[in-house]
């Protein structure tokens, strides 16, 4: 037997910070982002720890989910991610503690094992390298620790935070957090937005090896994928081309502002930049709401995906709310069947 089951859609926010803009105006459209999307009936909001990128504002992730969620009311806000290494796990368990205080019932915690940066910046945020990728698994195990009920004797409390059971996600672009999330019964979502190449693989593995848990019954994987949505086609590939040029400049050492879309994205690129940004942008849905529904059932059918977050990186304001509310019109046509036992 089976059922169908709704995928509810999510949001990914960078706070993209535009070529004449300046982090202070992202965060004011990021609020007003988070605050549409909640009209809209996305079901998550979710901002992404990067470091040294002048094009991206969300480093201190914490603080601006706070900010987000002081100007939201049901929408859940969470990290995506958090990127662990980089931080003292009890630091984030008072951190993600006061937050879920604040907001009951309203905060995830993903965390990713990358430093969200360069290699010179990450030895600037850390200082010493002892928070290395190979002690990740044993502090997203401290960092349950932190959240779970107060054990008897237990000499250090993260405060808030202790016994508030704030629900934890891992993310990955490979097959390492994918089999970690199993081991540790946890939700898994895939970065393929920017590095869908082990996509398949990862869920594959997750789901076969998954074990269950006090957080998770069964396995939940969530799938972050690039739509860029307009009124018509051709209007949505011109403002997919403010990505592509963001994926150059990164691929080319020199990340920047959010550029302007172009007319003629042609010129910019050599035929091996193409095929790199190609391939790192492959599964993205650009186009009108017929495209976009084409695109996302197709995604759906492939990958099974228990969620959908979807990634806009779009240079006008006015334009990525409108491609969110083009997207959200899809919501309830995004059904997939699920085996009952």
């Amino acid at each position: 037997m089976s059922e169908k089951y709704t995928v509810p859609l999510s949001v990914l926010d960078l706070a993209p910070v535009p070529q004449g803009s300046n982090p202070k105006q992202a965060f004011q459209s990021s609020l007003e982002l988070a605050q549409h999307a909640e009209k809209l009936g996305y079901k998550r909001y979710w901002m992404a720890e990067h470091h040294n990128m002048i094009g991206i504002a969300s480093a201190a992730t914490s603080v601006l989910l706070g900010f987000i969620a002081g100007g939201t009311k049901t929408i859940r806000i969470g990290s995506g991610g958090v990127m662990l290494p980089n931080h003292s796990p009890l630091v984030i368990a008072e951190q993600f503690g006061t937050l879920a205080t604040l907001y009951p019932d309203r905060v995830d915690l993903g965390l990713g094992r990358a430093p969200g940066t360069d290699q010179r910046t990450m030895i600037a945020l850390r200082r010493h390298m002892s928070g290395d990728v190979d002690n990740f698994p044993r502090d997203v195990q401290e960092l349950q620790h932190y959240f779970g009920d107060v054990q008897p004797g237990q000499p250090v409390q993260a405060v808030p935070g202790q016994g508030l059971h704030v629900p934890i996600w891992l993310l990955g672009s490979s097959l390492y957090s994918a089999q970690l999330a199993a081991a540790l019964g946890l939700p898994f979502a895939f970065a393929s937005h920017f590095a869908p190449d082990m996509l398949y693989q990862a869920l594959a593995i997750y789901r076969s090896q998954f074990k269950p848990s006090e957080q998770l019954e069964k396995p939940h994987a969530m799938v972050c994928i690039n739509a860029i949505a307009a009124d018509t086609d051709a209007e949505a590939r011109r403002m997919f081309t403010s990505n592509q040029q963001q994926f150059i400049n990164l691929r080319r050492g020199n990340p920047g502002k959010l550029p302007e879309p172009v007319d003629n994205i042609e010129s910019l690129w050599s035929a091996s930049e193409r095929f790199g940004v190609d391939q790192a942008l492959r599964l993205s849905v650009v186009g009108n709401k017929e495209t976009i529904r084409t695109g996302l059932q197709n995604i759906l059918r492939e990958t099974e995906a228990d969620e959908l977050m979807i990634n806009g990186q779009i240079f006008d304001h006015q334009a990525r709310l409108h491609s969110f509310d083009i997207v959200s019109q899809l919501q309830g046509e995004l059904v997939k069947e699920v085996r009952i036992s």
